[in-house]
Formats: C-alpha cells, structure tokens, sequence
C-alpha cells in the first residue's frame, strides 16, 4: 500500500476527487438552479409602445419605469447602466427597457444622452407610454409594491416567454419573494441582479444543450 501515501491522498481530496464530482455533475440533468417564475404570461410591451419597435418574446429584458420625476430617476438608471447593461451588453438577445410617460421626451433625450456619453447604447430601449396604461403594464407584473408618480425604483427580469422572473427565498425579503432589484443599491445591483441574470441565460444554455443531445441520441438510433 505505498501507492496511498498520505500526500498523495491529501492531493486526491483537495484537487481529483473535486473535479470528479464537477464532472458528475455537469453530466447530469437540471442540476442547477433555475431562477423562479413569479408572475406568468405579463402585458406584451408591444402593446403599450407608442413607437411599436420593441418586444418581450424571445429577448431576455431588464424593465424599470422612470415615471415623472426622471431626474430623480437619473441615478438608479446610471447605476443600472455601469453594473448590469455594461456586463451583458454583447448577450445574445438581452436589452434594458425603461418606460417613461409620453410627455416627458425632453427630460428623457437628456437622460439617454448622459448615459450615452461613454456607452454603446444599442441594447437600450427608452419606450414611451401613454400615462393610463402604464400601471396596466406594471399590474400584470402582480408585484408587491405600487407604482410611485409612474414609476419604480426597482428593476425586473421578464424572460423570453414574457414570465417575470426573481428569487423565492430571498433572505432579505419578508416572504422570500424578490420581484424586484432596488437601482440605488449599487450591491443589490451586483449581487442579486447579476447573478440572477447569469442563472437565466445558464438555463437556457443547458436547455439548448439538451435538446441537441436528444436531437443526436434520436439520430444516432434512427429516430
């Protein structure tokens, strides 16, 4: 029994036998965590843009509402901007909406132009939408907060199903239920939304590798 040294079993433990399990792992099904659905089947956006050039169906979105005051607004959006849109600017179908009273172009066109300073703003959609059908919109997000003046100082993950997604056991949320990601709090931003974000575009990274694997199983026995 030389062979099973005690360094060399040290060595097992700490670098082969980790490695083995990651590969068990990764092998298997489903075995990561999906990011929860809290509210199925919201208002299409394209039913609420005036300007009718944005959808929900198959993009993963970020949706914050700037509402009247969008210079108080400012700031949320400029953290969302450095933390989250500059991380996933080049994801395949990821955009950031934000949607602003009609009225309030001038006050937005300054904002979009500040925040374009140092940013290709290309996956950023600012939509405008009549007052009254704002809160239809948000309403069908079924959150736990109302709407303030039009609008919220939370950020929200709608999947390319247009399910609004988030976090079920969240321990810094009375019931668990995080619908929402506060945009002045810049670790809120970076530790939940991002993260969050990661585990949805990782589900459906491993849905596509699945069904390419059945698709060349089915081939393979001549299905």
């Amino acid at each position: 029994m030389k062979f099973l040294t005690k360094k060399r079993v040290v060595l097992f433990l700490l670098f082969i036998f980790p490695l083995i399990c990651f590969l068990i792992l990764s092998t298997g099904k489903n075995n990561f965590t999906k990011l929860p659905v809290l509210t199925k089947n919201i208002v299409e956006i394209s039913e609420i843009d005036t300007t009718n050039t944005t959808t929900l169906k198959g993009n993963v979105s970020v949706v914050c509402f700037i509402g009247n005051d969008v210079e108080a607004s400012k700031s949320g959006l400029l953290n969302l901007n450095e933390k989250i849109y500059k991380k996933f600017i080049d994801f395949k179908q990821f955009q950031i909406i934000a949607i602003y009273p009609s009225e309030k172009e001038i006050a937005v066109a300054e904002l979009k132009k500040q925040i374009s300073a140092f940013t290709d703003m290309k996956n950023w959609k600012f939509i405008p939408v009549q007052k009254e059908l704002i809160p239809v919109f948000y309403e069908s997000l079924s959150v736990n907060e109302p709407l303030k003046n039009y609008g919220s100082n939370k950020a929200f993950i709608i999947d390319k199903d247009g399910n609004l997604r988030g976090r079920t056991d969240d321990k810094d949320a009375i019931d668990g239920k995080l619908f929402g990601y506060n945009l002045n709090a810049v670790a809120e931003l970076k530790d939940k939304l991002k993260d969050d974000i990661n585990v949805l575009y990782y589900e459906y990274y491993a849905a596509f590798k699945d069904k390419n694997k059945n698709k060349a199983d089915r081939k393979e026995v001549g299905l």
